[in-house]
């Protein structure tokens, strides 16, 4: 990986709602509107400083892999009919707008990231392709977990999987985005236990990995601990670097 990797008032309702059935009212009033497109541009962000790319990850080739990988499946999550979006560490947020703006327009968008930043970044990004992500800054969705529980329905994942010493995990800037661990997969296998627990029964997890992170040992965890089937969405090649996109059903 290189490494240089909005209604207020709606947000505070969903995340400090003292009933669960605050959830219950987003699912069923929750517009469902839908276009079939193909070739979907990418998400501006020219309103991203020079300053501001300094201090999030860089869309870069992982970026627009996810990316690649959300417009090959628009199809089947739009059948789905979703309601409710997260993306965890949304980086410029250029993936999370892109669903929003052309995947699942109308539904409700979310974002969380450890580095505030990024949080700005996702913000920004998402102010100028006039769509609404509501952001917080967190560590692995904290703030989503109770709230959230079994109501998402689209769950994005592009997590820090270079393999690095363990020293540099869990930072909260521009390390954050690619620092891994060992095998890469520290700050990945700490959030697996967490997808069933926020996927709603319907709902599809994307995650991206690199072939060092032991992609064949996460799928079949995935399935054995968590009831997850894994499909490969897409793969690819870049520089030294193999990439590859994983969705994530409940077996049935």
């Amino acid at each position: 990986m290189v490494a240089v990797k909005s209604k207020v008032f709606f947000k505070f309702y969903i995340l400090n709602a003292k009933e669960d059935q605050t959830i219950i009212l987003i699912r069923s009033d929750c517009l469902r509107f839908f276009n079939v497109m193909s070739n979907l541009p990418t998400p501006a962000f020219k309103s991203l400083t020079q300053e501001d790319l300094e201090k999030v990850y860089e869309p870069a080739e992982d970026t627009f892999l996810l990316i690649d990988s959300l417009e090959r499946d628009r199809l089947l999550i739009q059948n789905k009919r979703p309601c409710i979006a997260l993306e965890l560490g949304p980086g410029s947020g250029i993936v999370i707008t892109f669903l929003a703006k052309h995947i699942t327009p109308g539904i409700c968008c979310f974002a969380s990231d450890i580095n505030f930043h990024a949080s700005y970044c996702t913000r920004k990004t998402s102010l100028e392709n006039k769509v609404t992500v509501e952001v917080t800054t967190d560590y692995l969705v904290g703030s989503f977990c109770k709230r959230m529980r079994k109501n998402i329905d689209v769950l994005i994942f592009n997590p820090p999987y270079v393999v690095t010493p363990s020293s540099e995990v869990g930072s909260k800037d521009l390390l954050a985005s690619w620092a891994g661990g060992v095998d890469g997969r520290e700050v990945i296998d700490k959030f697996l236990p967490i997808v069933p627990e926020l996927l709603s029964e319907e709902g599809c997890f994307y995650l991206l990995l690199l072939e060092q992170n032991k992609p064949d040992e996460i799928v079949e965890v995935m399935k054995d601990k968590y009831n997850l089937q894994a499909s490969l969405v897409l793969e690819r090649k870049t520089g030294p670097e193999y990439l590859k996109v994983f969705r994530f059903e409940f077996i049935t």
